[in-house]
């Protein structure tokens, strides 16, 4: 019998970890981890067989540390390495270490990473495999001063990208020389923390193109085939929030020449196992080809209900050395799969990642929906890693179909105790120009009025805030000391209890009398209500309100913070107004506050400087991702109350600013 697989180490971790860890055992492998510190307490890291610690508090330290990992897989005598995506997966080093080593790496062939690795060869080898490319510069001379040279000849709008990796960290928009040179600076600095190279490469921008990547496998033996497109053009921050498959704007023709385009190139390197070859398409002007991805892809579940194949499974026969028994006649799309990405992150606020305890999860099982998930209750979003929290997969027969059920299945999720993007994915897949099929990577920032959309009615406000306050009553009445007492009991009976609530930026003011154990008169802007109370197990609160009765869920976070679940607005965060006034926080006047939790990168200006309106003046960093505080107005610094490297909290002061008056500037 030749030498198989019987205990797999994967160097990755979350809802793709877990992904793998079901494959594992669905094949009889052992299935073993490694975690940091931060993860000890992840799923993950109970569901696999072996779970080994990686001490430190760095990624260097953890999941990028090769030496570390090895040494992990010599301890629990591991036979293979399945790097998933991210972190190690596109290090060519890495995988020959692995092979090296004597084990099986669960991916493409060094060499096929080595070539792709970097966005500039791969743009050469495109060429030569007669695949259209997007005009722009790939050199090796990457001086500031060079580059935007290069920028101004190419023309405007640009693309900046990071040359050795991909995911939005290392890219940048420009569309006018004024801003090239920062931009240049700010996503070399990106791309380096990122991926430990500086490199970029410069291209035209397309303002109206989809992103369309084709899924192939190949085997040892150059077999390769491809399992069709997906369409991944909804994007905010450059990094895709929702994909689908098969693409609504791709005819069989083009779908066929796109498809071809991607295994020509495959074939020129030798490509074996999964991988993803992407492409714009820009409907005008064609299609061109943009990187190949020699992993595993965030979205490949989409590929696997199309086309009812496991990937994980095929990738570890291959690396094994099995031929593909797959046939590119035999294989189909079957029905259409949408993938959309739960993240732990402020829509409101440009999507900048949050962070938080997760006090309440419930995904329900769903005929035609998958979970992959990186949570369970209790579980915490830190700023170390990537913020998503699950991704959800629908498929059915139809788009419609499909969009339909996905959209009911996203108001029933719970996930509530910080910020996510919840709200914002069932409106997305609503909107007419999505389910048209109408849409390009600019749709989100350009159609998309996000507050607008994120609204939430009164009607909504005030029912979230009547469940939590039934859900509060029914807590006093559980924990009084003398049962005899009725909850709000005082001396004057005509005087109603009142409660103040904030709910998403407004004050809402609800008097109360409970005339029995279930049964309440509610008055809120002058208008009364009759309000029965069904049913309440521990955060589930069931009343009735004008004849309609609706369920609600109650999640108590930090002191007087709730957020409750509405049936048609997900997760609502509440205050409540304290019965005497808080002590206010004293605010520094000109003061500039951390936007998000994160990393002091770079501290740009000092005490006494001058800067102008605009002027960066920090930079934070969390999950990867830059972030620049900028200067509101011209103004001289006149504190900094941080220092580089230091981790600090969402609204964290960071500085002060005396402005400058035009009287002063006299």
């Amino acid at each position: 019998m030749e030498r198989r697989i019987g205990c797999l180490l994967i160097t990755n971790r979350g809802e793709i970890a877990r992904r793998i860890i079901r494959t594992c055992r669905k094949l009889g492998i052992k299935s073993a981890v490694i975690y940091s510190s931060a993860d000890s307490e992840m799923p993950f890291v109970r569901e696999a067989d072996v779970a080994v610690l990686m001490e430190g508090n760095q990624l260097s330290d953890t999941y990028l540390n090769i030496a570390k990992i090895l040494e992990a897989a010599r301890l629990i005598k591991a036979d293979a390495i399945h790097p998933a995506y991210g972190f190690l997966s596109e290090n060519a080093d890495f995988a020959q270490c692995v092979i090296d080593e004597g084990l099986f790496w669960v991916g493409p062939n060094p060499n096929a990473i080595a070539q792709m690795g970097l966005k500039a060869n791969a743009k050469e080898i495109a060429i030569s495999a007669n695949v259209p490319v997007i005009p722009g510069y790939s050199g090796s001379e990457q001086g500031v001063e060079f580059l935007y040279n290069k920028g101004i000849e190419i023309g405007f709008p640009l693309l900046l990208k990071a040359s050795a990796g991909g995911g939005g960290k290392g890219m940048r928009i420009v569309h006018e020389a004024q801003f090239l040179k920062d931009a240049i600076e700010g996503a070399a600095r990106e791309a380096e923390k990122s991926f430990g190279n500086p490199s970029l490469l410069i291209e035209r921008y397309f303002p109206s193109a989809r992103h369309i990547e084709i899924q192939v496998l190949g085997d040892k033996h150059g077999n390769i085939i491809h399992l069709f497109e997906r369409e991944c053009s909804l994007q905010r921050r450059y990094q895709k929030i929702a994909e689908e498959s098969p693409s609504p704007a791709l005819s069989e023709d083009l779908r066929k020449k796109i498809a071809d385009s991607a295994l020509n190139l495959c074939r020129k390197i030798g490509y074996d196992n999964a991988g993803t070859v992407e492409f714009i398409y820009a409907e005008n002007d064609g299609f061109y080809f943009l990187e190949v991805n020699t992993r595993l892809q965030v979205e490949h579940p989409v590929t696997e209900a199309i086309c009812a194949i496991d990937l994980v499974e095929w990738q570890i026969r291959i690396a094994e050395g099995e031929k593909l028994t797959l046939k590119q006649e035999d294989i189909s799309q079957k029905g259409y799969a949408l993938e959309c990405r739960l993240y732990a992150e402020n829509p409101l606020n440009n999507f900048l990642p949050a962070i938080g305890k997760i006090f309440d999860w419930y995904a329900p099982e769903e005929s035609g929906i998958r979970i992959d998930a990186a949570v369970e209750k209790g579980s915490e979003i830190g700023i170390m890693f990537d913020p998503m929290i699950a991704k959800i997969i629908c498929h059915d027969k139809d788009r419609f179909s499909a969009i339909r059920k996905m959209s009911y299945y996203l108001k029933k999720i719970r996930c509530q105790g910080l910020k996510t993007n919840q709200l914002f994915l069932i409106k997305l897949i609503q909107n007419q120009h999505f389910i048209n099929g109408d849409y390009n990577t600019h749709f989100i920032s350009d159609k998309f009025p996000i507050a607008q959309e994120l609204s939430i009615s009164e009607a909504q406000k005030f029912e979230s805030a009547l469940a939590l306050l039934l859900f509060r009553i029914n807590n006093r009445a559980s924990q009084k000391n003398n049962p005899q007492i009725p909850s709000g009991w005082r001396n004057n009976y005509f005087q109603d209890q009142k409660e103040t609530f904030f709910v998403a930026g407004e004050v809402l003011e609800i008097q109360y009398r409970q005339l029995n154990e279930d049964q309440f008169s509610v008055k809120f802007k002058q208008i009364s209500y009759q309000l029965n109370l069904s049913a309440v197990t521990e955060n589930q609160i069931r009343f009735i309100l004008n004849n309609c009765q609706q369920t609600y869920y109650v999640a108590e976070t930090v002191e007087k913070t709730y957020f409750v679940h509405h049936p048609e607005a997900a997760s609502i965060e509440i205050q409540v107004k304290d019965r005497y006034p808080a002590k206010k926080l004293e605010k520094i006047k000109g003061g500039y506050e951390a936007p998000m939790p994160g990393e002091i990168l770079k501290i740009l200006v000092s005490p006494g400087q001058e800067v102008d309106e605009g002027s960066p003046l920090i930079i934070l960093v969390s999950m990867k991702m830059e972030n620049t505080v900028s200067a509101a107005a011209a103004g001289i610094v006149t504190d900094i109350f941080v220092k580089e490297g230091e981790l600090v909290s969402a609204s964290k002061l960071l500085l002060s600013l005396t402005e400058i008056t035009s009287s002063h500037a006299d």
